[in-house]
Parts: C-alpha cells; structure tokens; sequence
C-alpha cells in the first residue's frame, strides 16, 4: 500500500494511513486483497469504513444449550460416590499394591487427586491448527484478557491445563506438581525443564466444573525432541494414559505427516476409543476442495491408525468468527453439535468410566499377586537343603512355562489370558524386587483385617459393581464414615502467583 500517495490525495497522516491498513489486514474476514479494486481512492475510502466495522461473531447459544450448562448438577450424589470409591481404594486395593510392589511393574500409582479428578479432555496436533483457537471459542474467553494467545507462528510453547477456580489465576507447574490436591504431582518425575514449560488457568465457569482442558504444544516436524529440554513425547504419553477424550486437530492446508506425528499416534496406540480426529478452518476451502482433502486426510492417516473403524472425523470451524460466505454453514453447525454432544457424554459418564477405571486396576492388581505368589511357591517347592537360590530362581524366571506359572493362574476363576501381563516384565521385576522380599497370599491376612486376596476379590465382584449400579439407578450411595481416606477436605495451597 503506498500510503505516502494516499497521504497526498487524502491530507491524512501517513500514520493514520498506516493504521488503518494494519488493521484491515488483521480484520477476520474472508475477503481476499487482490478481489479490491487497486486504485488508491477507492482503497483508502475501503479503509476509511473499517474502524467502524465490526467482525459478525458466531451465535454460541448452542453451546450452552447442548452441555446443559444451565441445568444444577447433583453434587451431593457425586461427592457421596467419589468417597465410596476412594475408601474401597484404600481399604480393599492399595493394601495389595503396596504388598506386591505393582507401581513398580506398571508404574502408575493411583493418586487421591486422579480419583477425584474431573474428565480431561487433551488437544493434540501440529502447530497453529487452532487448538488454543478451539479452547477459547468453547469457553467463550473471546476479546476476554484471559483467552489464550493465538496467531499464524507456533505460539503455544507450554502445556497449559485450563481448570476450574473461584477466581482467575494463572498456576506454576512447580505449585501444581507440589499440591497434593491435584492429579499432576507424578509430572515432577520429568524434571525442573518441563515444570517451567507446565502451567494452569483458573477460572469459574460452569464447564470447567465438569472437565478440564489440556493444551500442547504443536507439534514441529523439524524440531528435535532434544530441543524441547524436556522428553516431550513421554510427558504427551502421560496425558494420554489419563486423557478420558483425545482430540487430534489438523489445518487442511498443513496435512504433512512426518517423523514425529508418526510418533504421536504410536503413542495412541490402545486408546483409539478416546481419539476424535477434527479438520478445523474448514470453511477456508470450497465445497469440492473440503472433499479432497478429506480424503487426503484418511489417505496420510490409513497407516498410522491400525484399527477396523477409524476414529470419528469433524469438519468445522471452531472460532468465534461466522462462516465464510458460500460454505456448508448448516453442515458445520451439526458436525460441531454433533462434537458437543460427544464431549457431553463423557462429562456424563465421568463417574462410571472412574468406577470401570478402579476396577480394571483392581483386576490388574489381583492378577499380578496371584502370579507373584505363584513365584513364590514354586520357588519353595524347588528348594532344598543343598541348592544354590539365585540358580534356583534364575532358573523360574527365565522359564516360566517349564513351571507352569502363568498357566496355574489361567486355571482360577476369573482371569482371562488376555489379562495377563508380559513375561518378560516379571524378569525386570525380580531382577530389582527379590523374590525373598515376598510373603504368599496365603500368609497376607489378618484376624482384625481381614485377608487382602478376599478383600480385593470382595471390591472387584461385589462392591465397586454395586457402586456403579447405584450411579446408574440414581441412588445416593451410602458413606458410613470418613477413616482411611478423611472427608475430602482440599489442602490449602501456600504457593500463588501474584
């Protein structure tokens, strides 16, 4: 724009010329530069009428309308659940975690603060494809001085989990791994480097009530996971391993798929269920062109998504701008709906995916005891007087068939072959846990408490079943006192930002 002639023509400053023109080309419309007539009059005359344009913003009734925002959630019920479920954690399935050292297999100990925790929904994908975009317009945090930064370069550099608070703020990773209160304290296991790259948002709103939000990074393919100063894609396994919803937002002008998206979906391996893949900005493009590269899309994906039914796709534009002219708007309004009401259901379900959660643990748990004692068994009964124990037991774990290990445990009711862990684990396992440490079940009762085989048998067949049937019959489950876990108050947090 040569604004010194228009200054000539015009008696305007070539700052005012100069700020217009800025502020045309940061205007979210659709309108392409070379569709203006190019004569300096009729141009600045165009920009003359910008400042009192202002953008059509989206109507976002339909938000609030399909996560049922408006309606009281009962939350006596679900306190009174929660608490269940966290005493027949401590009572009936941590005894014998700690018995058997299975964090030390699995390494995943369940926290008060994961029981407690709301669903977390995770935005994963390549860089400025509108994840903090899509996280703004959800929220309504647009034109707010707290929406998260948006903008054409890479720009969001930390995870930032947006989560609900009396009032705004804005948390250090350090203060979040530091309060036992939250779910993220094992995140202090990758480092000082990663806590400065981890923040959290406060904030009251009624969704952030029922779920917290999880922003990453995007993806660059030319950046070396090295350059991060953090093990980027063993942090990102870490929210998928807790993410209850996984949504993969891709641009449809940025469809290259390279070494480290390849990575990421690796890592989505086994969680396909919680995977909702989404072609946002797609009124950019008209009608035929969003038809290819919807097909590209399946086309650069179809290898790294090994499964029969591939993972629910949405087409849309999540920004609190309108359309553009001439696109499917209608077909856009219902494939966001049709998102909503998908991430409605999890927000939902929150409490019986937590209590078919802690049950799969258990099971895990059970299973594991019945083959460290299996090991101890053997190891006893190949015993003798005159043999050497690191010979004997080296020798059981390097063939664990030739004793029948795991097949003993198949024979007991309810394991299935398909629950069975990985053999080579146990060698892992043994080699840092001595099989001296370890006592048979046999041995792990007591007349006050109990035994913790039938404990946890007692949890997995009876009580955690009887808990969900009381969530799904609307029944406010009984809580008879508040020993073992306390009565769930929230610790006080020393450390705020100012």
């Amino acid at each position: 724009v040569r604004s010194q002639t228009l200054d000539d023509k015009t008696g305007l400053s070539q700052t005012k010329v100069s700020s217009k023109v800025s502020r045309f080309l940061e205007w979210p419309s659709k309108i392409h530069i070379e569709q203006i007539h190019i004569t300096d009059v009729f141009f600045f005359t165009f920009l003359s009428e910008v400042e009192e344009f202002d953008p059509v913003l989206r109507d976002r009734s339909h938000i609030d309308e399909t996560l049922r925002l408006a309606t009281e959630e009962k939350a006596a019920d679900y306190a009174a659940a929660i608490q269940k479920l966290r005493k027949i954690y401590h009572s009936s399935i941590k005894p014998m975690e700690q018995a058997y050292k299975y964090n030390e297999l699995r390494q995943h100990e369940i926290s008060d603060g994961e029981i407690t925790s709301k669903p977390m929904v995770l935005f994963l994908g390549p860089w400025s494809v509108g994840k903090s975009s899509m996280i703004n317009y959800l929220l309504g945090l647009h034109d707010s001085p707290y929406q998260l930064y948006t903008g054409a370069e890479p720009t969001t550099s930390e995870f930032t989990v947006i989560m609900h608070g009396e009032k705004i703020r804005s948390v250090e990773g350090i203060v979040m791994a530091a309060d036992s209160s939250r779910s993220f304290s094992p995140l202090e296991k990758f480092g000082q480097n990663f806590l400065e790259k981890l923040i959290g948002i406060e904030m009251p709103h009624k969704l952030l009530e029922r779920v917290t939000f999880v922003d990453t990074p995007g993806i660059i393919e030319n950046r070396k996971q090295q350059e991060r100063g953090y093990p980027f894609n063993d942090v990102c396994q870490w929210f998928i391993d807790r993410a209850d919803l996984i949504f993969v937002v891709f641009d449809p002008t940025k469809l290259d798929v390279g070494l480290e998206l390849e990575m990421l979906f690796r890592q989505l391996k086994g969680r396909e269920s919680q995977i909702r893949i989404i072609l946002n900005k797609a009124d950019n493009l008209a009608t035929q062109d969003l038809m290819r590269v919807y097909g590209a899309l399946f086309w650069s994906l179809a290898p790294l998504i090994n499964v029969t039914e591939p993972p629910r796709v949405y087409v849309s534009s999540f920004w609190p701008y309108d359309y553009a002219p001439d696109t499917s708007r209608e077909l856009f309004k219902r494939e966001e709906i049709s998102l909503l009401e998908d991430l409605n259901q999890v927000i939902e379900n929150r409490m019986e995916n937590k209590i078919a959660f802690i049950r799969q643990h258990a099971i895990r748990v059970r299973i594991h005891a019945l083959l460290v004692d299996r090991y101890v068994q053997t190891f006893k009964e190949k015993m003798s007087f005159f043999s050497d124990p690191e010979l004997v037991f080296q020798e059981i774990v390097d063939e664990p068939d030739k004793f029948y290990i795991f097949k003993s445990i198949l024979a007991k009711t309810n394991v299935s072959k398909f629950d069975l862990p990985n053999r080579d684990a146990y060698r892992d396992f043994f080699g840092i846990n001595p099989i001296t440490n370890f006592k048979p079940l046999t041995s792990q009762c007591s007349y006050i408490g109990g035994c913790l085989l039938d404990k946890i048998e007692k949890a997995i067949t009876n009580e955690l079943p009887a808990l969900l049937s009381g969530i799904n019959s609307g029944k406010q489950p009984g809580l008879s006192s508040c020993e073992v876990t306390g009565c769930g108050e929230k610790p006080k947090n020393r450390y705020r930002k100012n």
